[in-house]
């Protein structure tokens, strides 16, 4: 992520890791820090993730990957002004596309069908989120702008006070996401793992990925 640094500083970073040998770089302009009230990303060097990414292209031979919202940024009122956002990404050297996390696959097909109007025809990988706690809903859903289907909200509120159940009921729910993504070629899946590795692990052997 861009956000804090200079430009002087970010050139110093790309540099070391284009040293250590690093080939792939997830470009993301960040949030602002949490102990600044004021934080203003407009006197930043780095206004966008696009600017990071046209100095990631300009410096180094990286792949680059950026940030998609199926659902639209947060910040942004409307979903075709967000698409414009990010057909500027791919135009400053995104190589590929990773999605915030989604629960519904219908969201994320139209999304890729509005994408290809535009002419975004880099590779869109699918970014799952497995609900594995109750609790993690809201902050996920506010940091992503993800809609919760009824579906979902119908196992959140059977296994909300029974966290193994829901673990179980989760991992279901992303598995069978998961495959129907795979059954309809998608061009490749992100686990949001947050540590749970077993859990991982078992929807990884229910899908076979």
């Amino acid at each position: 992520a861009c956000v804090g640094h200079n430009k002087a500083e970010m050139e110093g970073i790309l540099a070391d890791l284009q040293d250590q040998g690093i080939e792939n770089i997830l470009a993301l302009r960040g949030d602002p820090p949490k102990d600044d009230k004021i934080f203003d990303f407009k006197k930043s060097d780095y206004v966008y993730a696009v600017d990071l990414i046209h100095e990631i292209r300009n410096k180094g031979d990286f792949g680059i990957a950026a940030a998609a919202y199926p659902e639209g940024h947060p910040e942004c009122e409307r979903l075709i002004d967000d698409l414009l956002f990010l057909k500027q990404k791919v135009d400053a050297g995104a190589d590929f596309l990773i999605t915030q996390m989604f629960f519904d696959n219908r969201v994320f097909y139209e999304f890729v069908d509005k994408a290809q109007r535009l002419r975004i025809n880099v590779p869109i990988v699918a970014g799952i989120m497995p609900i594995l706690n109750a609790g993690q809903i809201k902050r996920m859903v506010y940091l992503s702008g993800a809609s919760i289907p009824g579906k979902l909200l119908k196992l959140i509120d059977q296994y909300e006070h029974h966290p193994e159940d829901m673990k179980k009921a989760g991992i279901e729910y992303a598995s069978h996401q998961i495959q129907d993504l795979l059954d309809n070629h998608v061009d490749g899946i992100h686990l949001y793992t947050m540590n749970k590795w077993e859990e991982i692990l078992a929807i990884a052997e229910n899908t076979g990925i």
